[in-house]
């Protein structure tokens, strides 16, 4: 499941790999019951003769087909996409045939929510927001597990730690991007003569 560490940078490391929620195989897997238990039926009650070794074929067949196109794909696509956050990036990879993949440098995201209804918190997932400082702008993660905990890292990266220090997204030779900068404090000029002076005048002093 973790990226492979030939596609990891020098002194980068994976701080979380994960797929999407098993949540997506709810559907999958209820559906391959179904029509396991159908077909079985099917077959079962076909009467003999002739035919019944042709009907059970074309029963296995319409069963095959059915899982192929409702039930292996949405397994292969759950298999094969990925989310990766390293200590310098966010690794995404989707497709089965067609690969099709994006990484975000950690120091261009500016930043990071999560959102989980009712039924995600019962199960434990949930959806992560990513403001980017790229051209396509949010990124939405949508069925990661543990969302709070993948937030809270990807947190820890960006924005430091406790003790507030930088996250591990910029390196220590790299300059921050410009939002991520502290601004030097003006400083204070001295007053002059004139500014010393006071602005209200009695007419008592006269």
């Amino acid at each position: 499941m973790a990226i492979s560490a030939k596609l990891l940078g020098e002194d980068e490391y994976v701080v979380v790999s994960t797929r999407t929620h098993w949540k997506a195989l709810i559907f999958p897997v209820f559906l391959l019951l179904v029509v396991a238990g159908a077909g079985g039926f099917l077959a079962a009650i076909v009467p003999t003769g002739s035919m019944q070794t042709p009907a059970r074929i074309a029963i296995l067949a319409v069963g095959v087909v059915i899982l192929a196109a409702f039930a292996l794909k949405p397994f292969l696509d759950w298999y094969f996409s990925t989310y990766t956050v390293t200590n310098r990036r966010l690794i995404t990879r989707h497709g089965i045939l067609t690969r099709t993949g994006r990484d975000i440098p950690l120091m261009r995201i500016n930043d990071v929510s999560y959102e989980h209804g009712l039924i995600d918190r019962l199960l434990g997932c949930g959806t992560l927001h990513i403001e980017s400082a790229g051209e396509r702008g949010q990124v939405v993660l949508p069925d990661v597990p543990h969302v709070e905990h993948v937030h809270l890292q990807m947190s820890d990266l960006l924005f430091g730690g406790p003790e507030g220090r930088m996250g591990d997204g910029i390196l220590e030779n790299e300059d921050p991007p410009e939002h991520m900068r502290r601004r030097p404090q003006q400083q204070q000029q001295p007053r002059s003569e004139e500014d010393s002076q006071t602005l209200f005048s009695s007419d008592d002093d006269r």
